[in-house]
């Protein structure tokens, strides 16, 4: 459904890091980037693929809650680790959500300006 996601940041270059370590299970990589005012663009590799965009502001952000679709639960994982070890803030250790429904595996963090940054696993294990 969506092309890409932009949004302003507090501080473009803590930012930046924290997804690209916290995405990097993931497969995200840079796609682009210009000014901090320009922002940069992170996606998985290929061609057109769903990216996210983030640029520095000097309004504060709104807290946004941004879920990313994860290919098996490892990633899950992998991504809740890399996100606490970049600095972001637990806010949901992995693990089954039943009440989204029965394989909804997933894991939240508290990104640096505040964001709920959610990674899912809607796939049935093995």
């Amino acid at each position: 459904m969506f092309d890409h996601v932009k949004f302003g940041v507090s501080d473009f270059a803590a930012s930046k890091a924290f997804f690209l370590k916290a995405l990097e299970p993931l497969g995200v990589v840079v796609a682009g980037e210009g000014e901090p005012s320009y922002g940069v663009e992170l996606c998985p590799p290929g061609p057109w693929q769903p990216s996210l965009c983030l640029f520095q502001t000097t309004e504060k952000p709104a807290h946004l809650h941004i879920a990313f679709k994860a290919e098996n639960r490892r990633q899950v994982d992998e991504f809740y680790r890399a996100a606490l070890e970049a600095g972001g803030k637990d806010n949901g250790a992995p693990g089954l959500r039943p009440r989204y429904n029965a394989n909804y595996y997933a894991a939240f963090v508290i990104g640096p300006d505040g964001h709920n940054i959610e990674v899912v696993c809607q796939r049935a294990e093995g």
